[in-house]
């Protein structure tokens, strides 16, 4: 099991990579499932990323006290309005009903965690 769980550190951090540049692609949530593989697979590795000065706070926050910070949860939200509107202008509705939905749904969850 071990090195599965080290492939899915891998590809997590690659695509956390992509997300660091790419503005609606999630960063955060790809560390923690990092993170996770790497418990179980390259403590060094997860210890890497606890360590990295500006993703291990937020890493670290989750991990303990399940929380975002407000930034954070403002910058996520934002991303999926601009989303809703990008849909919405280069492929109209009905598609742009499924970018509302998941910013309703996922909007709502990421509002209601701790800070």
């Amino acid at each position: 099991m071990r090195p599965l769980y080290l492939a899915g550190g891998i590809v997590a951090v690659g695509l956390a990579a992509l997300g660091a540049f790419l503005p609606i692609m999630p960063t955060v949530p790809f560390l923690l499932v990092a993170v996770f593989c790497f418990a179980r697979s390259n403590p060094e590795w997860e210890a890497r990323i606890m360590a990295h000065p500006h993703w291990g706070p937020q890493v670290r926050d989750w991990r303990e006290r399940r929380a975002i910070s407000r930034r954070a949860k403002v910058m996520a939200i934002g991303a999926m309005s601009a989303g809703v509107v990008f849909t919405w202008a280069t492929l109209g509705f009905p598609y742009a009903w499924i970018s509302v939905a998941v910013l309703l749904i996922c909007g709502s969850w990421i509002a209601t965690r701790n800070e």
